[in-house]
């Protein structure tokens, strides 16, 4: 029964997220719009679908819908050598470097098989540990059958930075972010942790550690949103870039609804 609720879960916020949603309706709009059937829904099918494409495509909107995500927890600042960093962040025993995707292709060096989030996060967190000489270091992700986990991925390329295998720890069966807040939890029991993912993923990442009963520090990372620098005029375009913020935008929202109504009901079924 998980793995079909897992599933289902997977399969329903792949078709609500907005290319997917759209290519739907476009579909749907060319059906009604059929000389044999054609009619005003189509035709609102289709505006709508080219309205939303429009909108979710665009620098400043997708902008707009991620920031208030990316800005929810403040970044750890310069760590300069030799100084102390943060009480908050001195106190973690371990960094926590949740999974952000890879390319087996061979040939390529561990960091050069990372996606551009699992990158920056690998980094972000590599940065910490070197802060915290006594502290070990957590990554994450499963694989495809017969190919290297995400994790073991990860372990490659923070080794590559100089973080010694010894202090690296995998958690290579956790499917997506709940999974890993109870996998974290087994590992690291009350001891506080350094949490590393990106900025645009924290609060729905940090929501699930605490419901995990992790003491998690949020350490964001992998910023994307631009609002509050210098204005230029190409803002108010669209590429393909700005298409995928709001995918991201739209499905950490879903993702936080989804974890809030979860806990609504879990409440209301304990009063009754």
């Amino acid at each position: 029964m998980p793995r079909i609720l897992f599933a289902l879960k997977k399969i329903v916020s792949y078709w609500l997220m907005p290319l997917p949603f759209c290519l739907v309706l476009l579909a749907a709009a060319w059906w009604l719009g059929r000389p044999a059937r054609r009619s005003a829904n189509g035709r609102r099918l289709l505006s709508a679908a080219l309205l939303l494409l429009l909108v979710f495509g665009n620098r400043t909107v997708s902008d707009w819908m991620i920031q208030p995500l990316e800005a929810r927890y403040p970044a750890i600042p310069e760590l300069p050598d030799g100084a102390p960093p943060p009480p908050s962040l001195a106190a973690c025993r371990y960094v926590v470097v949740l999974g952000g995707g890879h390319a087996d292709i061979p040939g390529l060096s561990a960091i050069d098989k990372l996606s551009a989030s699992a990158r920056a996060r690998l980094t972000e967190g590599v940065r910490l540990l070197r802060a915290l000489p006594s502290a070990g270091m957590i990554v994450s992700g499963p694989g495809a059958p017969g190919m290297p986990t995400h994790a073991s991925i990860l372990a490659r390329a923070a080794a590559s930075l100089g973080v010694a295998p010894g202090r690296i720890r995998l958690i290579e069966t956790a499917r997506d972010t709940e999974d890993e807040s109870r996998a974290v939890k087994v590992i690291v029991g009350d001891e506080p942790v350094a949490l590393v993912t990106s900025a645009w993923h924290m609060p729905r990442a940090e929501s699930l550690f605490l419901r995990a009963g992790v003491r998690a520090l949020p350490c964001p990372t992998d910023y994307t949103s631009r609002l509050g620098a210098e204005f230029h005029w190409d803002d108010l375009g669209w590429d393909v870039e700005s298409l995928g913020r709001s995918t991201w935008a739209v499905h950490e929202n879903a993702g936080l609804l989804w974890n809030w109504m979860r806990r609504k009901l879990n409440v209301e079924s304990r009063r009754t």
